[in-house]
């Protein structure tokens, strides 16, 4: 059960991570201030060196990760360039990435709930990430 629970978060954080630097990705060519794309350059950074521990214990496991649901990632896709289509300003990006960091730490912490067993390394590594998410939503607020 320990072993279950614990590649199943792995994963989950896996593509949450994965979700988390592409929309960043999506975004940053269209950042305006300076300030606010060394946020998400930052933000970025830690997300990847986070995603290679993630790997790491996957790796332990055999297993590949987990991508983020394509579903998901195509309406995260259509509502950015819907958004910015209308309007492209660095206040659109904080309200998009703002949006996308909730969700995420509502994933996140509904995985963290059912994978109760999941190894303590893995759930430390889970709510890192949710810290993440949750300082880029705050630090993004300003931009509003």
């Amino acid at each position: 059960m320990i072993e279950r629970d614990t590649i199943k978060l792995l994963r989950e954080c896996d593509a949450g991570v994965k979700m988390g630097v592409s929309s960043i990705d999506e975004v940053i060519g269209s950042v305006k201030g300076k300030a606010m794309k060394e946020k998400l350059y930052q933000c970025r950074e830690e997300h990847e060196k986070l995603g290679q521990e993630l790997q790491g214990h996957l790796d332990r496991f055999g297993d590949r990760g987990k991508d983020p649901n394509p579903v998901a990632k195509g309406m995260s896709w259509l509502k950015t360039e819907t958004m910015l289509g209308l309007e492209r300003s660095d206040k659109v990006i904080a309200d998009l990435m703002t949006d996308g960091c909730n969700m995420g730490v509502k994933s996140l912490n509904r995985y963290l709930n059912e994978y109760k067993a999941a190894d303590e390394v893995t759930k430390d590594m889970a709510k890192r990430l949710i810290h993440l998410e949750e300082t880029l939503s705050t630090d993004l607020r300003e931009y509003l």
